[in-house]
């Protein structure tokens, strides 16, 4: 079941003294969550509005002020927030996957479908996304590059096609 709304970012900070929040943004680019027009919390399971009445990027954050925060007193006490956006108002290209939808999902070979593993996070820090992929015998990493990731079914799985040595003592 694809979520309703999925992470965005979260508050690391204040900025200034009139109640601006410094959010880390998690989306591939922090003028996507800069543009949003209302972000959401989340506690309890329960999602709630808050309108953006401005937002920009400042380096790698974005800078946001809420509707309702209208102190540094008012903004730190959000910090640590996670911040998520609803699904209809994220861009996303033909052929992309939100990370969301792919966590979790079965790693299969490319040639014998066998279950390699499961996908359990992806690492965006380097020049190229890496797919941490665990199993019973701990994990390991595939470069989220078409020589290794075949085809990606987000209803179905993730396949790949390892080279020898990729998967430590599993199948390659």
């Amino acid at each position: 079941m694809k979520l309703e709304y999925l992470p965005a970012g979260k508050i690391v900070n204040t900025h200034g003294f009139r109640g601006t929040v410094k959010l880390e943004s998690w989306c591939d680019a922090p003028q996507i969550l800069a543009s949003l027009d209302t972000v959401w919390f989340c506690k309890n399971k329960e999602y709630t509005p808050r309108r953006v009445l401005h937002a920009s990027v400042f380096k790698q954050f974005v800078l946001m002020d809420l509707e309702g925060v209208e102190s540094e007193e008012a903004a730190n006490a959000l910090r640590g927030t996670e911040v998520f956006a609803a699904r209809e108002d994220l861009p996303i290209e033909e052929g992309s996957f939100f990370i969301a939808d792919l966590i979790g999902l079965p790693v299969k070979h490319a040639d014998t479908n066998a279950i390699l593993g499961k996908l359990s996070d992806v690492n965006t820090s380097g020049a190229r996304d890496l797919y941490v992929v665990k199993n019973q015998k701990g994990e390991f990493y595939v470069p989220a590059v078409p020589e290794f990731i075949t085809n990606i079914d987000p209803d179905d799985a993730i396949y790949v096609r390892p080279i020898p040595g990729l998967i430590e003592g599993g199948e390659d």
